[in-house]
């Protein structure tokens, strides 16, 4: 799997656990996006952040999880 097809699969993964934005956020109106991508988006990040903290502390790098978090960011 790609890290393109990987970072789709992940934040999808988190998007499909954040509650309804419905009941949870008041909507932002026509114009605006939910938030619901975006905080999906952001656990994420937060995850693959924490994989690349323990490769590195391991003295480990690998390029695939740096190619796979620009991947979420341009999500």
């Amino acid at each position: 799997m790609t890290p393109k097809e990987k970072a789709n699969e992940l934040v999808d993964k988190f998007y499909q656990t954040t509650p309804n934005e419905a009941w949870v956020n008041e909507p932002l109106g026509i114009s605006e996006e939910y938030k619901a991508w975006k905080q999906a988006k952001q656990c994420a990040l937060i995850a693959v952040d924490e994989i690349i903290k323990e490769l590195e502390r391991c003295f480990i790098y690998n390029e695939y999880w740096q190619e796979f978090k620009k991947e979420i960011e341009k999500l």
